[in-house]
């Protein structure tokens, strides 16, 4: 997919369209870029499409829930799951074991913290589940990095679109 893709996504279906592809960026699929979407996402907002605080409850839900089915298919699918996942993208295998040291080591503010870090955010939640970390400590400390996460990048897009906008007279 390219940006006009998602542009025309945001300008049909809004806050609707924001909500799933975030969501299947949060899913860690192939194809949804955060470093695209979320700004973009800020733009949409800048041109006073959505509010910007709409914005960031819809793109800090899909998130949320994009993080927490993750902890669940590492609760439910355990091991056999993650080496299915390595098999597929064994690229991943050193990303995944610093993920499993970070939260060894650090707990739920390993989660918090791999939350802000590219590629261990979205992969954080599957060791989180595998090693049975508790649900309501994991989902505190997993959406306070998601909403971090998510205002710095709809919140570079906002500004942005609103310097680009005034210079363009809309």
């Amino acid at each position: 997919m390219d940006i006009s893709t998602f542009v025309s996504y945001f300008e049909d279906y809004g806050g609707w369209a924001i909500f799933l592809i975030v969501l299947l960026e949060y899913l860690n699929l192939p194809g949804f870029p955060a470093g695209v979407i979320l700004p973009l996402a800020g733009v949409f907002a800048a041109h006073q499409k959505i509010s910007l605080a709409g914005v960031m409850a819809i793109s800090v839900a899909a998130g949320e829930l994009g993080s927490i089915c993750l902890y669940l298919v590492g609760r439910w699918g355990g091991t056999a799951l993650l080496e299915v996942y390595l098999k597929k993208f064994p690229k991943h295998r050193p990303v995944l074991e610093r993920t499993f040291r970070l939260i060894r080591e650090r707990g739920y503010m390993g989660v918090f913290i791999g939350k802000l870090i590219p590629v261990v955010r979205t992969l954080i939640s599957v060791p989180a589940g595998l090693v049975r970390m508790n649900f309501f400590r994991y989902a505190i400390a997993s959406v306070l990095g998601v909403v971090i996460w998510n205002a710095v990048f709809v919140g570079l897009g906002y500004v942005l679109g609103k310097q680009v906008f005034a210079l363009l007279g809309v």
